[in-house]
């Protein structure tokens, strides 16, 4: 069976079920005056509610620009989404008109920017930063307002005291659950979160991802995991899709795309990582670099740095269904006698 969307099986998943957020095809590119970045090309998702996905892949695969896809918000200019379809809670974000976009951005969906010293304002005490958005969307007087922004405080595990207090007086653990309370003030559908621990060290890193974990359960959100960590995908995700050079080059659950990965990128990640079960196991890393976005090949982008490559590698590539909702972006997968070689004690969900 073959697709020219790695995501068509999941899109036709839970046919009754209205997906709260549904991409179809999408193309972003970065139009430069000698060049055009392909960010990211002909990809599709579907996301239920309360569902998880972790949307994984070396940086420069084009997982920021899918999520900025989301919100409308790719730069313009340099960059143009060229074609695709991204549904909202039933509403298409690239059909809407600015006064619409503001209305959803905060209240449909949310997300959370990578660095949280960026995304708060230094001169706005962190109550009256969550409170703008409740204001905005709820329509509450600036004190209760206030009163919910320390609600929202205390839901992320800090004390709605400290509303009055500002940025600087937070320590990098802090201002990440005060950028995750930004996000949900409003109850958002679909919470975006890119690369939301990178900041942070390990022992914090933790507990905010239990926190995010425990709050997408109580609000019912779905929530779209970026990041290249395969650690923070096996503690939170549902559901993963592998990202290469703009495309999705594999797709399953959690379990599929750990124990039983069909595309040669996903066991170079896979192999990539430290083996608990032998300490003096030596890495194996993906040899090479991500391809130039300006310079794409017409056949499979990881062809230079895959060990499994074959001259047919070199054509374009059709979408493979391995079974349920498992797909695989690779010319060679069906071919007898070919499967990936997971090193021995590597990864499990």
């Amino acid at each position: 069976m073959t697709t020219n969307n790695i995501s068509k099986l999941a899109s036709e998943t839970s046919p009754m079920e209205e997906a709260v957020l549904d991409i179809k095809d999408l193309v972003v590119h970065y139009i430069l005056e000698d060049e055009t970045v392909e960010a990211v090309n002909g990809i599709s998702l579907r996301l239920l509610r309360g569902q998880t996905l972790g949307l994984i892949g070396e940086t420069g695969a084009g997982k920021t620009s899918t999520a900025l896809a989301v919100l409308n918000l790719v730069q313009a200019p340099p960059g143009v989404i060229k074609s695709g379809a991204i549904t909202v809670c039933g509403s298409d974000v690239l059909k809407m008109s600015p006064k619409q976009l503001e209305k959803i951005r905060g209240k449909d969906v949310s997300m959370i920017f990578q660095d949280p010293m960026t995304s708060l304002n230094p001169v706005m005490t962190v109550g009256e930063q969550i409170a703008e958005s409740i204001r905005y969307h709820e329509g509450l007087s600036e004190r209760d307002a206030l009163f919910r922004a320390g609600e929202m405080l205390e839901l992320v595990g800090i004390p709605a005291v400290r509303a009055i207090e500002y940025p600087h007086q937070f320590s990098g653990g802090m201002k990440q659950r005060v950028v995750i309370a930004i996000a949900l003030a409003c109850s958002p559908q679909v919470l975006l979160a890119d690369e939301p621990t990178s900041a942070l060290d390990v022992t914090i890193q933790s507990q905010v991802l239990d926190m995010m974990r425990d709050l997408k359960a109580k609000m019912g959100m779905a929530l779209v995991m970026i990041t290249h960590d395969l650690g923070v995908v096996a503690k939170i995700c549902d559901l993963v899709a592998v990202m290469y050079a703009g495309k999705i080059v594999e797709y399953g659950t959690l379990e599929e795309i750990f124990n039983t990965p069909r595309h040669p990128y996903t066991e170079g990640l896979l192999n990539s990582l430290p083996n608990i079960r032998d300490r003096k196991a030596t890495l194996i890393p993906i040899r090479g670099l991500m391809p130039d976005p300006t310079k794409l090949p017409p056949g499979c982008a990881f062809e230079p740095r895959c060990r499994y490559a074959a001259e047919k590698c070199k054509e374009p590539l059709a979408t493979l269904a391995v079974g349920g909702t498992h797909t695989v972006l690779c010319s060679r997968y069906e071919e007898p006698g070919f499967h990936i070689q997971l090193k021995r004690g590597g990864a499990h969900a």
